[in-house]
C-alpha cells in the first residue's frame, strides 16, 4: 500500500519551504503562494455543510430507549454491556466519558442504536483509544458528537474493528487522533461531520476487503492534522477518506474541502467506485487519487483550488513530473471483473483553477511481485497467487498483461477544464494533462523493460479524452515525463486526442 505517485521523496528543503508557509517557493517556476488566496467560493446549496449546521438529535428519549448519564463515568459502556442486542440508547445532552483505562470503549451488540440529545458529547479526554468496537453487525449512530480519542497510525475511533452494516448518521467525529472513523462492508455514512482528525476522516479497511460502501451527504475537512506525511514521508497515509481494497463504493454529495493532503484516495484493488456530485475544493493535495484500482464512474463533480500547497512544492524541487489534481496511477477498466462499468468514465465533471488537470500514469516497474510494488504482497485481482508473475511464465500471455495493474479504458469526456494562471500565482507546471509512463528497467528480469509500458499507456491502452471543453493554457504531457506538447499536437498524430473538443487560450476566463 503506497504513495506511488511520490515516485522519489521531495527535497527537504523544498518541502519546509512550500508546506510550513515560512516564505514562499522561489525557483522561478513559480510565485510564492502555499495556499490558496483567492477568495474561495461559497459552497453550493447541494453542498454538505453539515459541520456548521448540524441538525439536532431526539430532545426527550424515545419510547423504550435506555437514558445514558454524562455524570457517570463508564455509563454507556456499562449500560450496552448489561443490555441486551437492538437496544436503543439515549444519551442526555452533557458530556459522556469512558472510564480511565485507554482501552475502555464501547462495545455494541447486534442492531443497538445510539441516540445523541442535543449537545450529547462522548468525550476520550486525549487518553481513551477508541469509542465504539467490537464486531456487532448493523449498529447505528444519529446525532452524537465523538471527540478527544486518540486511536494509533492507522486505527480509528469509531467502528474500530471495521464491523459491517454501520450506520452513521448525523454524527460529528472531529478533534481525534489516528482515523476518525473505519469501514466495514454495507457500511453507511450519511450527513455526517468528519473534520479535524489525526490521519484520516475515514479510514476503509478491512482485512479480506470491504463490500458495498456508501460516503453519502457528508462533510469531511481538515483532516490529516497531525501530517503524517511529513512524520512518515511517503507513507501513503493521510487524508480526508482513504480506501482500501473496497468492492462496490458509492461516493456522492459530499463537500470534501481544507484536508492536508488528498481529499479522496483510493489505494489497492478498489473496484467498482461512483464518484459522483462531490465538491472537492482546497485540499493540499490531490482532490482524488484512484491508485491500483479498477472500474469507476467519476461524474459531476466540483473539483476547484485543489493540490496548491503539494503540487507547487513539486514544482519548486524542479520535478518535471504532472503533478495532478486528479490522478489515475495503474488504474484502468478491465471488462473481467464484475462492476457497473468496464472502463474508468470520467464524464461531467467541472474543474476550475486546480495545479493541473488529469494525469494518467503507469509505472513500469511496478507490477505484481515486483521490488517496486510499494503495495507490497498484493497482486492484481486477475492473478490469485504472487508467486506466479516470475520468469518464464511473466514474459509470455497471460500473465505478460494479468500480472501489471493497467491504466486503460480511461475515458475522460464532456468535461470543463479551467485554468487562470493568475489566480494561483503560477508561471509554469500547474497547466498540465499527462498521459505517460517511465523507461522500465527494475528489477532485472523485468518483462516490462525500456519504453513498452511508456508506448502502450500513450497510443494501445484506449485511454481516451473527447469532447471536452478547455479554457486557458492548457499543455499536455505524453509518452514520458520529458516530452510536454500544446494542444494541436496533441490533437494530432500518433496521439489524436480531444476529438470534438475546444480550447479558449489565454488565462481563464
Amino acid at each position: 500500500m503506497g504513495i506511488e505517485w511520490r515516485r522519489r521523496a521531495l527535497p527537504a528543503a523544498a518541502l519546509a519551504l512550500v508546506l510550513a508557509a515560512a516564505t514562499g517557493c522561489d525557483s522561478g517556476t513559480t510565485d510564492a503562494t502555499p495556499r490558496p488566496t483567492a477568495a474561495p467560493s461559497a459552497p453550493s446549496k447541494s453542498a454538505a455543510r453539515v459541520c456548521a449546521e448540524p441538525p439536532a438529535g431526539p430532545a426527550k428519549a424515545p419510547a423504550g430507549a435506555v437514558t445514558v448519564d454524562p455524570a457517570v463515568p463508564g455509563d454507556l459502556a456499562a449500560k450496552t454491556e448489561n443490555s441486551p442486542p437492538h437496544t436503543t440508547f439515549w444519551l442526555r445532552p452533557g458530556r459522556h466519558t469512558l472510564l480511565s483505562d485507554r482501552y475502555d470503549q464501547v462495545i455494541p451488540k447486534e442492531g443497538d442504536v445510539y441516540l445523541g440529545a442535543p449537545g450529547a458529547v462522548l468525550d476520550g479526554r486525549r487518553s481513551n483509544h477508541y469509542a465504539f468496537g467490537g464486531d456487532a453487525p448493523d449498529v447505528v449512530l444519529r446525532h452524537l458528537t465523538v471527540r478527544g480519542f486518540v486511536a494509533p497510525r492507522d486505527e480509528g475511533v469509531v467502528n474500530h474493528d471495521s464491523a459491517d452494516g454501520w450506520v452513521i448518521e448525523h454524527t460529528t467525529i472531529r478533534d481525534n487522533s489516528g482515523a476518525g472513523l473505519m469501514a466495514g462492508s454495507r457500511q453507511q455514512v450519511r450527513a455526517s461531520c468528519l473534520r479535524d482528525n489525526g490521519q484520516y476522516g475515514m479510514n476503509a479497511y478491512k482485512a479480506g476487503g470491504v463490500r458495498n460502501l456508501v460516503v453519502e451527504g457528508n462533510e469531511i475537512t481538515g483532516n490529516n492534522k497531525d501530517d503524517w506525511e511529513r512524520q512518515r514521508p511517503d507513507c501513503g497515509c493521510s487524508g480526508g477518506v482513504k480506501f482500501w481494497a473496497v468492492d462496490g463504493a458509492d461516493v456522492r454529495g459530499n463537500w470534501v474541502h481544507d484536508n492536508r493532503g488528498t481529499g479522496l484516495w483510493a489505494d489497492t484493488n478498489n473496484n467498482d467506485f461512483l464518484i459522483e456530485g462531490n465538491l472537492i475544493e482546497d485540499n493540499d493535495g490531490a482532490a482524488l487519487i484512484y491508485e491500483i484500482s479498477y472500474n469507476a464512474v467519476i461524474r459531476a463533480n466540483t473539483i476547484r483550488r485543489n493540490n496548491w500547497v503539494e503540487g507547487r512544492a513539486y514544482a519548486a524541487s524542479g520535478d518535471t513530473f504532472p503533478f495532478a489534481t486528479v490522478y489515475l496511477s495503474e488504474s484502468g477498466g478491465e471488462p473481467r471483473i464484475r462492476a457497473r462499468t468496464n472502463r474508468i468514465d470520467v464524464v461531467g465533471n467541472v474543474l476550475e483553477n486546480n495545479w493541473s488537470g488529469i494525469t494518467l500514469w503507469e509505472n513500469a516497474d511496478r507490477f505484481c511481485n515486483s521490488p517496486a510494488n510499494t503495495s507490497s504482497g498484493d497482486c492484481t485481482l486477475l492473478v490469485k497467487r504472487t508467486a506466479r508473475c516470475a520468469q518464464p511464465a511473466i514474459a509470455g500471455p497471460p500473465l505478460y498483461s494479468d500480472c501489471r495493474w493497467k491504466t486503460q479504458r480511461v475515458d475522460i469526456h464532456g468535461n470543463r477544464f479551467v485554468l487562470d494562471k493568475s489566480v494561483l500565482a503560477c508561471k509554469a507546471g500547474c497547466d498540465r494533462m499527462g498521459v505517460l509512463s517511465n523507461y522500465g528497467t527494475y528489477p532485472d528480469w523485468s518483462p516490462y523493460q525500456g519504453e513498452r509500458v511508456a508506448r502502450a499507456i500513450t497510443q494501445d491502452q484506449h485511454n481516451r479524452w473527447h469532447d471536452n471543453v478547455y479554457v486557458g493554457p492548457w499543455t499536455f504531457v505524453v509518452h514520458d515525463a520529458s516530452r510536454t506538447i500544446g494542444y494541436k499536437q496533441w490533437r494530432a498524430a500518433p496521439y489524436r486526442q480531444d476529438a470534438g473538443s475546444t480550447l479558449r487560450a489565454g488565462d481563464g476566463g
